[in-house]
């Protein structure tokens, strides 16, 4: 799903609740001022709905999709419903207050508008963090008299209610960059060297420290803490649990054995990493966690036959290797990297393994099109990239 069609989101939002209260009325609902029908319109009972206020959430405004990404615009959209009765047009009776009855107890019955369901209307929403919240704010007199001025200047009873948040993703390219301690030519990985934070003893193990920060599959992992020499120790890399390979009373390491990149098993980006004791009972005594990173390994980028339009190329991207990401639960995006910055990104990308993460495609169309020329390919999952940068020569 392109992150560009969150630009239609402040209607798919409408157009959700608008549906979503006609299915639970069963009364028809319009959009717009709460106003008679222009030219006498149909009569019957109805709700409508009038967007009379956009706020940006202040409690999201820095908050990427993605590290390395400038944030998305996150909206506060602000309704008020209004009933009229069988006439279509009177607000102000019993029937009239009976119909907002029934919006109000729609409205909550729904609180949550969820995206990931197969409903055309939230086509736009899918790449919102969460569901979308509706919550019921106060609607005093002053804010209703202000809003109903209009050509229909009457004063009508209604429910003010919110839903937030609304995305709408920038078109800003992020400004990925090549992964810092890694020669790009050897693959080689430069260490940090650690900082170790001493701790008071305790029981069971306890951890400081992850390194590296971030590894990939075949990779050994060191970590760093107190009571690390104990019998019955076993690591848990998120849900997977893997063995010791060494211990010392301050360290062990673990070796982020291939077999775990099973589709339905783990995906790449950060996990918890706890330590677990077996004891006598049975039951395992677990450290705290500290957090590591796993990132995608890239093993080939084939680029199909190239196409030319004007003086640019565009061709077929294909991306081989493990941990590639998982539809529906997985964000990963490719990008063509050029002299220090991103020239182009892609986040719709099909899978061409039968969820086995390990192949992805892109196929560039002529409005993707680029100078002719020779690209890095990054490749990102869940906001962590491949140490691994092909190039692919687009001439």
């Amino acid at each position: 799903m392109p992150l560009a069609k969150t630009t239609s989101a402040i209607g798919g939002v409408t157009e959700a609740i608008k549906a979503r209260l006609q299915e639970k009325t069963k009364l028809n609902v319009t959009v717009g001022r709460p106003e008679p029908p222009s030219g006498g319109g149909p009569a019957g009972a109805r709700l409508n709905l009038f967007l009379y206020e956009v706020d940006f959430d202040a409690n999201l405004k820095n908050v990427p999709l993605d590290e390395g990404q400038p944030p998305p615009l996150w909206l506060v959209l602000k309704y008020l419903l209004t009933a009229f009765e069988k006439d279509g047009n009177n607000s102000d009776s019993s029937l009239a207050h009976e119909n907002l009855g029934l919006g109000i107890n729609a409205l909550q019955q729904l609180a949550l508008l969820p995206f990931d369901v197969s409903d055309p209307l939230l086509d736009s929403l899918r790449d919102n963090p969460e569901d979308l919240t509706i919550t019921f704010d106060d609607a005093p007199s002053e804010l209703i008299s202000k809003v109903m001025q209009g050509s229909d200047e009457k004063y009508r009873l209604s429910v003010a209610f919110q839903v937030r948040p609304v995305m709408i993703a920038t078109g800003e390219l992020p400004s990925y960059s090549q992964l810092v301690g890694v020669n790009y030519e050897t693959l080689a990985l430069i260490g940090e060297a650690g900082i170790r934070i001493p701790v008071l003893p305790s029981m069971g193990p306890t951890l400081d420290e992850v390194s590296p920060l971030s590894f990939e599959l075949g990779d050994t992992v060191t970590l760093k803490g107190t009571d690390l020499h104990l019998a019955n120790l076993s690591v848990n890399l998120g849900p997977v649990e893997l063995p010791v390979t060494m211990q010392q009373p301050d360290r062990l390491q673990f070796v982020v054995r291939p077999d775990i990149a099973t589709p339905a098993l783990i995906s790449a980006g950060g996990h918890p990493i706890t330590v677990s004791q077996l004891i006598s009972t049975g039951r395992k005594r677990k450290s705290n966690p500290v957090v590591g990173s796993l990132r995608p390994t890239v093993t080939n980028v084939i680029s199909g036959p190239v196409s030319t339009v004007g003086a640019l190329k565009f061709a077929t991207l294909d991306v081989a290797g493990t941990l590639l990401g998982k539809d529906g639960s997985d964000e990963f995006y490719l990008a063509l990297f050029r002299e220090g910055a991103t020239v182009r990104l892609f986040d719709v990308l099909a899978d061409t393994s039968s969820g086995a993460q390990t192949g992805r495609r892109y196929v560039m169309k002529a409005a993707d099109a680029v100078p002719p020329g020779s690209y890095l390919v990054l490749y990102r999952v869940n906001g962590q990239q491949a140490k691994q940068a092909f190039a692919v020569n687009l001439i």
